[in-house]
């Protein structure tokens, strides 16, 4: 998950305002296991995570793998 997150915030992280930087943190505390399995559609992304932040994980990930 460290390459997932890592390569998002390398392109997204200087544009953060402090509330997606927290709410992007929280996602850095999750188990990989569980992270895998929102980001593959395998497990619901429980409310408290479905962030924008998270969305944009997700869209940057999509727009990535259609390249």
């Amino acid at each position: 998950m460290d390459l997932l997150l890592g390569k998002f915030a390398d392109s997204a992280l200087a544009d953060m305002s402090d509330a997606d930087l927290e709410a992007f943190e929280a996602l850095m505390e999750v188990p990989d296991r569980d992270l895998f399995a929102w980001i593959t559609g395998k497990q619901t992304i429980p409310a408290n995570y479905d962030s924008p932040v998270f969305r944009q994980v997700l869209a940057f990930h999509v727009g990535d793998a259609k390249q």
